[in-house]
């Protein structure tokens, strides 16, 4: 990321922490991930709740570094922060290029009615303008094996308006209780959904991100900021 979004960033950091409590203050450099939330130590979670269990591979590209001593627990579970209109900086930049594979234990994603997972980065609005999302796209593929990949097409030129459809990394995600809120509904958990059925899929067990490189690479910060994977439709 640039200098002038580090700074925006950091800003929008600092009026986070005015309004929500529980957790500790980000330093700038956390600020420079790309989020208008906040750091803290993540809560625990029940394995059993909808969320990618595992990393199955890591393949980072130029500028990856932030929060990867942390994996494979940071991208596990639901998303860090949860802070409304903002992501968390409990992410791992994935670098220019980067790969990311993700498993799910015994559960796998069925395609069911409307939207079957959600990928959540940390996109924010600056000046709280939807239609200028600060956004680190990433395009995502599926497999039921981890080695057939059928992939979402991602238009990165986008509409204009803050949305880049089957692109990862446009929506912020919104507050909400993971435990309370299951089965998932993205409209009320933010993120980027993606359904099953646009590929003519019935099921998968991975899900893969690559970022693609939307953004100049900078510092150990750079590209698709990973927060989370949930499981809207499973079995």
């Amino acid at each position: 990321m640039d200098q002038a979004h580090g700074q925006v960033a950091l800003a929008l950091l600092v009026l986070g922490l005015a309004a929500c409590s529980g957790h500790q203050a980000a330093g700038a450099d956390e600020a420079e991930a790309g989020a208008g939330g906040q750091a803290g130590d993540a809560p625990s979670y029940s394995p059993d709740l909808p969320y990618a269990r595992s990393v199955e591979s890591f393949e980072p590209g130029d500028g990856a570094g932030f929060n990867q001593t942390k994996l494979p627990d940071i991208v596990l579970g639901p998303p860090g922060g949860l802070v409304k209109g903002g992501g968390s900086v409990d992410v791992v930049s994935l670098g220019a290029g980067g790969v990311i594979v993700l498993g799910f234990g015994d559960k796998a994603i069925t395609d069911g009615p409307g939207p079957d997972l959600v990928v959540f980065e940390n996109p924010f609005w600056p000046g709280g303008d939807p239609t200028q999302v600060y956004a680190e796209l990433g395009e995502v593929s599926v497999s039921d094996d981890g080695v057939t990949w059928q992939t979402f097409p991602c238009d990165t030129a986008g509409d204009g308006q803050g949305h880049f459809s089957g692109c990862a990394g446009a929506t912020p995600t919104l507050k909400y209780d993971p435990v309370a809120l299951v089965p998932l509904d993205p409209a009320r958990t933010g993120g980027d959904a993606f359904d099953l059925a646009d590929l003519g899929l019935s099921r998968a067990r991975f899900v893969k991100i690559h970022d693609l490189e939307t953004l100049e690479p900078a510092g150990t910060s750079t590209g698709f900021d990973l927060d989370a994977v949930g499981l809207v439709n499973v079995e």
